[in-house]
């Protein structure tokens, strides 16, 4: 599968964007199944767990194709994260992700000590060209979030409704590329999950911005830096105390990909 060689795909950068969120005072664990759709075709499911206790996090989150995507392409990934709540954003202290399309896998491994990376392994390595490419330097991977740990978000001003909620910009490291997922406010709306919460919801536009070990020329990457058409409704969990992705939507090369909540479902630990 393609995507095990390219550093991000506009549905990896979707799962970026959901916030998945927990108490900074008390432990709580969130449960959710998602829907995956592309262009308003069913091509996958996901799901997410996650704990947090005494201002530490743990999150574990899973992915497949289905139907006949997934009998043409058999692709599926998971992966794990731990991590410190400091302020506004996680402090990551470890990452790691496999993705398998049946016959090959690759493993990403991301060490790291309160938002600073210590280490990298890439396995297999990736072949990555580097004519054109934004050099990485030290000063990428100081202060960031690694890809799971920016499912992350602590709540703002103790209203989870807050428009303050949305406005962040998150500092993303994946490995191999450094960039930033900006939110915006965009408003609120209610929904309905088919298992779990029903309520309002806080919607929030995002942005891709490119910082380092991209290549500026290629049409992915341009693409993406001009999408205006991706946002995230974040819903409240844990007694209104955090955030966690509800639904997110993103304008594709090849149509608009929905990851969406079936079952939703956060309680106190």
């Amino acid at each position: 599968m393609n995507a095990l060689r390219k550093r991000s795909t506009p549905i990896a950068l979707a799962g970026l964007l959901l916030g998945l969120a927990a108490s900074q005072t008390r432990a709580g664990t969130v449960d959710a199944t998602y829907s995956i759709t592309l262009a308003g075709l069913t091509i996958g499911r996901a799901s997410l767990s996650g704990v947090v206790e005494n201002g530490s996090y743990n999150i574990n989150i899973s992915a497949a194709l289905t139907g006949l995507v997934g009998a043409l392409m058999n692709g599926s990934g998971s992966g794990t994260a731990r991590g410190g709540l400091g302020g506004a954003l996680p402090l990551s202290n470890g990452f790691a992700v496999t993705a398998t399309n049946g016959s090959a896998s690759r493993t990403i491994q991301i060490g790291a000590s309160g938002g600073n990376v210590r280490g990298v392994i890439i396995a297999p390595p990736l072949a990555l060209p580097m004519e054109g490419r934004i050099p990485l330097r030290d000063q990428h991977r100081q202060g960031v979030i690694d890809p799971i740990s920016a499912l992350v978000m602590p709540v703002l001003n103790g209203n989870p409704l807050d428009q303050a909620n949305c406005e962040r910009r998150l500092p993303v490291f994946d490995g191999t590329q450094r960039f930033d997922v900006v939110l915006s406010f965009a408003g609120i709306r209610n929904v309905q999950s088919e298992d779990g919460y029903v309520g309002p919801v806080l919607v929030c536009t995002a942005r891709y911005v490119p910082v380092a070990g991209h290549r500026p020329d290629r049409r992915a990457v341009k693409f993406m830096t001009e999408n205006r058409n991706i946002d995230t409704w974040l819903a409240p969990v844990n007694g209104g105390r955090a955030l966690m992705p509800y639904r997110i939507s993103v304008r594709t090369m090849v149509g608009t990909s929905v990851i969406e909540a079936r079952r939703f479902q956060s309680s106190p630990r």
